[in-house]
């Protein structure tokens, strides 16, 4: 006889633990969370970009029956501005926001006081009530332009990022040829479903401080409230519940997050804050715009000898928590796949008077892929060959691997741990029928159709340490409880914890629960951002599940004498490997002997899993467009995404991610901006003004999921997955309607716009 097989469930597309409640209409996200004689808040926001506040008067408000309290920067002036939480540079610590706007506002939205009353519709009443005077000033909007003041003589450059190796003014000199472009991306933002939300509580009898509607990093931005007020990480807490999407936007530590748990402390009552979508477009974090200047030295063949790039970034009004991450990422990242012999980027931080910018789903990715992919596409036309062979001449090679870049970013070497980038190239080019598909689209242009086909190639990062804990414990009936300080934000943390856990120690899938984002239940946690969580997470719960199986087996075998070698665990039940009958326990008994022990802990286990070094998943992206001339739009007919993540916990998340981020991506191609008009006027207000791609607008996506290169940073080979659904759909649009239009290089700008199409049509007839 044999033992029971063990399932396994890693690499299986088992159905999400999360859904249950959403579809049985049991989510409990910010907006559902009210705690008795709450108060409601509400900010006043800047009707200026720019300009000098004068006066604030909260009176009249104050006066408005229902209306409790009422505050202007003076009443928080002894609360510090909100700290860096990624990518310190120190020289940025003067350019940061305070809660409330101190004697200048900076953008349309920057909170200048706040209203807290009985009812939301009250709260509103009286911040329509605060006198606001501001002078108004002259605005910045533009990062490339001339530098002016922030305040007090610091200048709107706030920064330089330099990153660099190789001599690249030697490369330029001994070139064949040089190819230049200008090119910039437009700003744009994640737009999750649930806008953000926060409900401070304060417990007097405890003296205990909670803040709900967390996301994304509940412990550091419990460590920096507590800081911020004076208090230890032991008497305040942060709870996360349902999250309505993160995509980098939500769950950074915002001024109303701040707010109101000042005000529940202050006025010792719970304070709840529900965002409306007009204050999340004008007030949450934009992302992307940046404007670049980049040129490649090339030999004659077309193979890289050096890039040097310089590009502009429009920080907006203050920097916000990410500090330099995002602009640092794109000077980080820019080379991508490819062997790039020397290599200098010099990035300028600019503050303008916009919303403050912040991440979004790969951040510095997406803009740094559009803009080498470009200039990859830009290095085929000078050579005369086609954009897939332009690539595979210049992509790193598997025995080149691991590769160090040189260069750092997030407080990490960049060392590219393995890949097989031409492999994947091919497989991507057979996926989608490359060859079928030139000679289709050779005939549709011959009966008049403007259609054409384009890809583009990215290496992503994720799996940041630099440490994730997690805490494993069986209960007395059986039930498996995983405790992590990892936060969900919609993308299957709960199942994909689940799946390893219930496989390594050998327990049911359903038998497992998963506690994330509560900062009570454990010490210390990073949360849920880089596509860190199934690395890290991922991999101390495997480490866990073992200490646990063997804490169960070793004392299974004391109470069945039977040596542990002989015993495994099959869906919770002690069994013999030989399959001999005989008299068993499950992990349900073993417990309760554990817990009538005074001197065990119970049957639970705990660990961390530490990494110095990220994880480099990679993929390709292969987009198929055809135009309206009369109309100049874009529609996207085809688009395939190969990519490489090591291993895949549950494929048909990973799936699900990617989707979603080409769906995102192509936003930001061809749809999504924030405009301004010449006073900084926010032009997109509502979901009228901001553009985003519907179920029309997105394509079946075909998704090639591969396994062709794990990671030897963990032993499961894990890489994130989070981030490359958006990373090269901005290169992959752009090269496919060059393609349609018969003309290489002629986008140089996203979002295209179908007016941007119709300029280029009419120039060519």
């Amino acid at each position: 006889m044999s033992a029971p097989a063990k399932p396994m469930l890693v690499g299986k597309s088992v159905p999400r633990k999360e859904d249950e409640p959403l579809l049985r209409g049991q989510g409990k996200f910010a907006a559902d969370i009210s705690f008795p004689n709450q108060l409601h808040m509400r900010v006043v926001r800047s009707a200026y970009a720019h300009g000098r506040i004068v006066s604030v008067d909260v009176a009249p408000a104050l006066a408005l029956p229902g209306v409790v309290a009422a505050w202007s920067f003076e009443d928080v002036a002894d609360i510090p501005p909100i700290d860096f939480r990624l990518t310190r540079l120190e020289q940025l610590a003067a350019y940061r926001q305070t809660i409330l706007a101190k004697d200048k506002v900076r953008y349309v939205g920057d909170p200048v006081a706040v209203v807290f009353a009985e009812d939301p519709y009250l709260a509103e009443d009286g911040a329509d009530h605060v006198d606001v005077e501001i002078e108004e000033l002259p605005v910045i909007l533009h990062a490339d332009g001339e530098i002016g003041e922030f305040r007090d003589g610091l200048p709107t450059e706030a920064a330089l990022i330099d990153k660099s190796y190789g001599d690249v003014d030697a490369a330029f000199a001994m070139a064949h040829a040089t190819i230049e472009l200008s090119l910039s991306i437009g700003r744009h933002s994640g737009v999750p479903m649930e806008t953000r939300g926060a409900i401070g509580r304060y417990i007097v009898e405890t003296d205990m401080l909670e803040m709900y509607g967390a996301a994304k990093v509940p412990h550091w931005n419990r460590d920096q409230l507590a800081r911020m007020f004076g208090r230890t990480a032991s008497n305040t807490h942060l709870y996360e519940g349902h999250v309505g999407g993160g995509f980098g936007i939500r769950g950074e530590l915002y001024p109303e997050d701040v707010l109101v748990c000042l005000a529940a402390m202050r006025l010792r009552r719970p304070v709840k804050w529900i965002e409306d979508r007009r204050e999340h477009l004008i007030s949450a974090n934009h992302s992307r715009q940046q404007t670049h200047h980049i040129r490649a030295a090339i030999d004659k063949d077309g193979n890289i000898l050096a890039i040097d790039d310089e590009f502009f970034h429009d920080q907006g009004g203050y920097m916000r928590t990410h500090a330099a991450t995002v602009p640092d990422l794109t000077a980080a990242m820019l080379p991508g796949p490819y062997r790039i012999p020397a290599y200098r980027a010099r990035g300028h931080i600019r503050l303008t008077n916009k919303t403050p910018g912040g991440t979004y789903r790969a951040p510095g990715r997406y803009e740094s892929t559009f803009v080498r992919e470009r200039l990859l596409d830009a290095v085929a036309a000078k050579v005369g060959i086609d954009g897939a062979e332009v690539r595979r001449r210049n992509l790193i090679h598997t025995d080149e691997m691991p590769m160090k870049r040189a260069l750092e970013t997030l407080g990490t070497d960049i060392v590219l741990d393995s890949g097989d980038y031409a492999k994947l190239l091919d497989k991507a080019l057979d996926g989608i029928g490359w060859m079928e598909l030139r000679v289709q689209i050779d005939e549709r242009r011959k009966a008049g159709e403007w259609v054409g086909a384009g890809l583009g190639m990215f290496v992503e990062k994720s799996g940041l340490g630099p440490f994730d804990d997690v805490r494993i414990a069986v209960s007395i009936d059986g039930h498996v409880e995983v405790v992590t300080g990892a936060a969900s934000v919609g993308q299957g943390v709960e199942t994909v914890i689940a799946q390893i856990c219930a496989e390594k120690l050998g327990v049911g899938y359903d038998r497992v629960s998963v506690i994330h984002g509560q900062t009570d239940r454990i010490d210390r946690g990073l949360g849920a951002f880089a596509s860190r969580v199934t690395v890290m997470t991922g991999e101390a719960t495997r480490l866990a599940a073992l200490k646990l199986r063997d804490l169960a087996l070793a004392t299974a075998a004391e109470l069945m004498q039977l040596p542990a070698d002989q015993l495994d665990i099959v869906d919770g039940e002690i069994v013999r490997t030989d399959g001999s009958a005989g008299p068993s326990m499950s992990l349900a008994q073993i417990a309760k002997v554990l817990e009538a022990d005074d001197h065990a802990p119970g049957l639970v286990a705990e660990a961390s899993f530490e990494s110095k070094h990220m994880t480099y998943p990679y993929g390709v992206h292969i987009a198929v467009v055809s135009i309206a001339p009369d109309t100049g739009c874009v529609a996207v007919e085809r688009y395939l995404v190969a990519y490489d993540i090591g291993k895949a916990i549950n494929p048909m998340l990973v799936s699900g991610q990617i989707v979603g981020g080409v769906a995102q991506g192509l936003g930001g191609a061809l749809f999504e901006e924030f405009n301004y008009d010449d006073r900084g006027e926010p032009l997109a207000v509502t979901l009228a003004d901001y553009l985003m791609p519907t179920a029309r607008e997105v394509p079946p996506v075909e998704v090639l999921i591969t396994e062709d290169a794990p990671s030897p940073l963990n032993p499961m080979g894990l890489k994130g997955a989070g981030e490359g659904g958006a990373n090269a759909v901005g290169a992959a649009i752009a090269a496919a309607i060059d393609d349609a239009l018969g003309r290489p290089g002629a986008i140089t700008r996203l979002p295209v716009s179908p007016q941007q199409i119709k300029a280029l049509i009419n120039r060519k007839m």
